[in-house]
């Protein structure tokens, strides 16, 4: 007998070509892939373009408009890229010779802050055409110059009124009546402050910034010599009366005047010697130096010394202009006071 066999399962049958096919295209998808992420890996980080580098860039051009009408001043061409805004500065001073340097205010934008002087010119540019508006700043003078001149005045001006020339006061009534000691003493203690001022600015104090504007001299210069002149007048008059309480109030006065002196001369050296970390000025600590431990208390210890002169000044000669003189003092170093952990330090 024949044993009848179970039908079985339908089997697959594999077509070649199609197989093949298949495979091909998995390893070409693979073989892509691959390429792909050995081109990313390879790439690393997305570069920027050459121009923003400025790698090509051998010379900027440097376009000056005025801020005001934003017509064209001139150009400036064949700037290196390692040249700062001082540098354009002076090749804009050699094309017009009407401006020179510390009169060029120059900014980026219409509106925007002065751009300074070590700003170099390559952290400005998009492209190889450089535009700066251009103000015209006045008359400028150097910071020593300005000082000078300022404390100069009130040195010579009070010398004038202590002599009692003949053209300020009666020759007949200077003879007759007799000058009191605290006439010599005050004297003294004004040519020691302004004599102090002079050479700290000769030898102690450093300036920021190279200039200022030539106004700011003569109203610096109006304030402290008209006020020299209105002490001195009534210190040296020949009517002088001494204070109230005698050799006592000039003495002890005398005496803060000499302290307050000298912790100004010391804040200003302090002040002078500080150091800086970065952008930030790290002011100085107190040290075994007495005068030196007000900066516990005040960030500029200067102007209270300062004023502490002055006060001590009004009381030993017992004049009303000497009070209103600190006041304007005071209210001159308050404004002076507040940035001055940004800006270079100097006494008034």
């Amino acid at each position: 007998m024949h044993q009848r066999q179970k039908p079985s399962a339908p089997e697959h049958t594999s077509d070649p070509a199609a197989d093949g096919g298949a495979l091909s295209m998995s390893h070409n998808d693979s073989r892509s892939l691959l390429n792909f992420s050995q081109l990313v890996l390879s790439a690393g980080q997305i570069k920027p373009s050459p121009g923003l580098k400025h790698s090509k860039i051998t010379y900027f051009e440097v376009e000056i408009l005025d801020v005001q009408s934003k017509k064209q001043i001139c150009i400036v061409d064949k700037v290196p890229p390692a040249s700062t805004v001082l540098d354009v500065k002076h090749k804009f001073h050699k094309a017009c010779p009407q401006w020179y340097p510390s009169r060029v205010g120059l900014q980026l934008e219409r509106n925007g802050p002065f751009l300074k002087d070590s700003i170099n010119i390559q952290s400005l540019a998009v492209s190889s055409i450089i535009t700066l508006y251009f103000t015209d700043l006045g008359q400028q003078v150097g910071w020593t110059t300005f000082f000078l001149t300022e404390y100069t005045g009130p040195l010579l001006i009070y010398l004038l009124f202590y002599i009692r020339l003949s053209t300020i006061y009666d020759q007949v009534e200077s003879r007759k009546n007799f000058r009191h000691p605290v006439v010599h003493l005050a004297c003294f203690c004004h040519c020691l402050h302004y004599i102090r001022h002079l050479l700290e600015t000769l030898f102690v104090h450093k300036f920021s910034e190279g200039h200022t504007p030539l106004k700011n001299m003569i109203k610096g210069c109006a304030f402290y010599w008209g006020f020299t002149s209105w002490i001195a007048y009534y210190i040296n008059h020949p009517r002088y009366t001494p204070p109230s309480f005698g050799h006592r109030q000039v003495s002890y006065a005398a005496l803060a005047f000499l302290m307050c002196e000298a912790g100004n001369h010391f804040i200003n050296v302090a002040l002078a010697h500080q150091t800086n970390s970065g952008n930030k000025t790290c002011f100085p600590s107190p040290t075994y130096n007495p005068f030196t431990w007000l900066f516990l208390l005040v960030s500029c210890p200067n102007y209270t010394y300062e004023a502490g002169s002055w006060i001590s000044f009004t009381v030993m000669t017992q004049t009303l202009p000497d009070k209103r003189y600190f006041l304007g003092i005071s209210g001159k170093q308050t404004m002076v006071l507040l940035p001055c952990k940004k800006l270079q330090i100097f006494g008034i």
